[in-house]
């Protein structure tokens, strides 16, 4: 996973709040994970068109953040959901 990459969820994996415990969760078959809060506004920019480049980019734009730090932090997070077959690119 690089700036260019187009991160998606793979097929039986979703990314949703869950309005019972007011959280958002990943679901993917026979796993649940609980992202933290940078995770969970990382994965609300995930829909299949934008790279990871233009989500560390709206991040940059929308938080106070240095664009290096928001950048290892996407890029981060694809990489490990790519490595538990949750994302793929």
């Amino acid at each position: 996973m690089n700036e260019t990459s187009i991160p998606v969820f793979v097929r039986g994996t979703r990314f949703q709040q869950d309005k019972v415990r007011d959280q958002w969760v990943v679901l993917a078959p026979e796993k649940a994970f609980l992202p933290d809060p940078i995770a969970v506004e990382i994965l609300k920019l995930v829909d299949g068109s934008r790279s990871i480049g233009d989500i560390i980019d709206t991040l940059t734009a929308r938080f106070e953040a240095p664009r290096a730090t928001i950048a290892t932090d996407v890029i981060d997070l694809a990489i490990d959901l790519a490595r538990r077959r949750l994302l793929k690119a």
